[in-house]
């Protein structure tokens, strides 16, 4: 059974955590003592119905404000396919945080309120979303039961998103009206939309193909950890441990590892119940060569005759997540795939305007939130491809030095 994982996004009280409590209630993915806190939680609240936004706001913040601050993950599956969601905040200054929640998925769900359209955010994270190469877009317009399900409230915010998503890079956009709140259209077709011709949410999540968005042909191995078990019964025995992040690897093929270049050939693919014919992304394997080679952690495996660029200096598009400025000369760690290198900033090119996509060239440094171009210069050369041929060796991190946090995200451009 393959797995989807999914990000909501959108504004304020647009009903993404409402949403999810849906899809999880209407799919029997919740216990009966989890609908029981839901249950009391919206009588303490005063509610006058089950609030299933208050399955995914765990923080007692987030419960408290009524908002989502931070991501939540949820897991369920049906009967076609297994589901990891992440619900991300709609609110500006967590902006952060839904990079953070899309950067792993394979589609978007953009929530609109069908009273009012289109909104910065909206636009906001759409934009996000495909800045990050997200494959597939939903846009899902929420709360059509606010506006007695008319067909035009949902063109006239459907063509309106339709003309945005033309300036951007959008791969497969499919556009769903929903009420959260009622379960319309969102496990079973709405009999209060006959209008509407096309899937539930669900039901696309579940045929939505996914598994052609990987990339399969370009070799990417980012070696994890050395397995040297070094026991009696396996004295010999060498593996390389790691995610496959690219490309198809089977026992036989020729490979290179870098950045020594020394070259082989694969003996055994092996997984924890044991050899595999073939490995894709995003197995996690053990490859076997047949020489015995100089390989340790922050190594990569490739083809020989397709390899990655090979770099000091990395141009990138970095989402500044912390309050304290990004300016030019400012030193970090880059953690890229599985090596971990110090880098400086040797420029901001520009500084990008999310809600007009009006490039900023005088702008000196990077705020909270903020989206820009920089140039990299790192002590050692990363191993990496350009971001939209492959997001798991052209994506990094930031790392402050001083206190280990996570202080941005970045997209490697050609």
């Amino acid at each position: 059974m393959d797995m989807l994982r999914f990000a909501t996004a959108g504004s304020v009280d647009d009903g993404k955590s409402t949403l999810i409590g849906r899809l999880l209630y209407d799919s029997k993915s919740i216990f009966s003592d989890q609908l029981e806190a839901v249950e009391r939680a919206s009588a303490a609240k005063g509610d006058d119905y089950v609030n299933l936004a208050l399955l995914t706001d765990g923080l007692r913040a987030e419960r408290e404000q009524g908002i989502t601050i931070d991501v939540a993950y949820r897991y369920f599956a049906t009967p076609r396919r297994k589901f990891v969601i992440a619900d991300t905040p709609g609110h500006i200054q967590y902006t952060r945080n839904m990079v953070t929640g899309a950067s792993t998925a394979d589609l978007a769900v953009v929530l609109v309120d069908a009273r009012k359209g289109l909104v910065e955010q909206s636009r906001r994270h759409a934009f996000i979303a495909t800045l990050l190469r997200v494959p597939h877009l939903v846009l899902a317009v929420n709360k059509m039961d606010l506006v007695d399900y008319a067909q035009d409230a949902f063109e006239a915010i459907a063509d309106e998103f339709t003309r945005f998503a033309s300036r951007l890079e959008v791969g497969d956009l499919t556009m769903i009206p929903i009420s959260a709140l009622h379960g319309d259209n969102i496990v079973t077709r709405s009999r209060h939309m006959p209008w509407y011709e096309g899937p539930s949410l669900l039901h696309h999540l579940e045929h939505v193909h996914v598994s052609s968005d990987r990339n399969l042909i370009d070799v990417r191995f980012p070696v994890q950890y050395v397995v040297r078990p070094q026991s009696a019964a396996h004295p010999d025995y060498r593996g390389y441990a790691g995610v496959v992040a690219g490309g198809v690897l089977r026992a036989g093929d020729e490979v290179m590892v870098l950045p020594s270049g020394f070259t082989s050939r694969i003996t055994a693919v092996e997984t924890a119940d044991g050899p595999v014919a073939e490995a894709f992304p995003p197995m996690s394997v053990t490859v076997r060569l047949a020489d015995d080679l100089d390989v340790s952690r922050g190594d990569l495996i490739c083809r020989p005759h397709n390899t990655p660029r090979v770099t000091q200096d990395v141009d990138a598009l970095v989402c500044w997540m912390a309050d304290q400025p990004l300016a030019p000369g400012r030193r970090l760690a880059v953690k890229h795939t599985t090596r971990t290198v110090r880098a400086m900033v040797k420029e901001l090119q520009y500084r990008l305007d999310v809600n007009t996509l009006h490039r900023d060239e005088s702008a000196d440094r990077l705020g909270l939130n903020d989206i820009g171009r920089l140039r990299l210069r790192t002590t050692q050369p990363l191993l990496c491809d350009d971001y939209r041929r492959n997001r798991s060796t052209g994506g990094f991190i930031l790392i402050d030095e001083a206190t280990h946090g996570t202080v941005g995200a970045g997209m490697i451009l050609s």
